[in-house]
């Protein structure tokens, strides 16, 4: 699989076409969409990393605001949350894990004084859900920092002309406004968005089509399908604590169609999937 060179993340150098790389999810919120939510527990969200970290996970991703879409699974959606109590509940986890963990940490977040302060405690990567349309300051932020960006496509509703060449064409604008504002281009990640603005059939097209959407945008492939809606619903209506065999199907098959970066829930196991998917696509040779 064609490499695309290497980004620095927290320190690591995370080389890109090598193997999959494997972020944790740590939900320190009270209303995840996957029912993983920790609150307001520092101690609860540091035991979690640590196990992640332990079970084999590359990077841990903390996020403050639940990204619980609206519609008919999850009724009217997360509430949003201030500032201020995105940074109370964001960045003493931060500090904690800034100290304990030997991996990267990336903060889950498109408001711009959220990332500042947690890059300031230790962040190393910025992940936008919104890819900068709700706070375009997150582009000076990343790039007065030096830290990479992910760029998550999402928009309202589930309207599209041609879906792929829309959710390119997208993400590109949000590229160009990263680098109008001085983030080099080898400082950003792409993320399609399964699950974000988009119908159960639309997910699973662009699924089948991740191979097409890294080569139109040449960046490290993001993809984040862990407990998604989309599998419950292919599944017949499994909660999200019941998808993890549908989430490994994804996961393997974007690893097939040369996704860098899978997003889980569930570390252990789907480290599991992402090895063994990466001996299949990558190559393996015995220790």
């Amino acid at each position: 699989m064609e490499s695309i060179g290497f980004t620095v993340i927290g320190g690591e150098e995370f080389r890109w076409g090598e193997r999959t790389y494997v972020m944790g999810v740590l939900n320190v919120t009270d209303d995840s969409f996957s029912g993983d939510g920790l609150g307001g527990d520092p101690d609860l969200a540091v035991a979690r990393a640590l196990g992640f970290q332990e079970a084999g996970a590359d990077l841990i991703d903390v996020g403050g605001e639940s990204t619980r879409p609206a519609g008919a699974v999850y009724g009217t959606g997360a509430a949003p949350v201030s500032v201020e109590e995105e940074l109370r509940r964001v960045i003493p986890v931060v500090r904690r894990l800034k100290e304990r963990l030997r991996i990267p940490i990336s903060v889950d977040t498109h408001k711009a004084e959220v990332a500042r302060q947690a890059i300031e405690a230790g962040a190393g990567l910025i992940n936008d859900v919104w890819a900068l349309k709700r706070d375009p300051d997150l582009a000076s932020v990343v790039a007065e920092t030096g830290v990479p960006i992910i760029l998550m496509h999402n928009q309202r509703g589930v309207d599209y002309r041609d879906l792929l060449s829309d959710v390119v064409n997208d993400l590109r604008r949000s590229m160009e406004q990263a680098a109008a504002a001085g983030v080099p281009e080898e400082q950003m990640l792409v993320d399609p968005g399964i699950g974000f603005g988009k119908t159960p059939v639309q997910n699973l097209e662009l699924l089948r089509r991740l191979a097409e959407f890294k080569a139109a945008l040449g960046r490290p492939l993001v993809v984040g399908t862990s407990r998604k809606s989309t599998i419950g619903v292919v599944l017949g209506g499994l909660p999200p604590t019941e998808r993890m065999e549908g989430t490994a199907a994804t996961v393997a098959l974007a690893i097939a169609q040369g996704a860098d970066m899978v997003r889980v829930h569930d570390v252990k196991e789907m480290v599991r999937v992402s090895r063994m998917s990466d001996a299949i696509v990558r190559g393996w040779s015995p220790p």
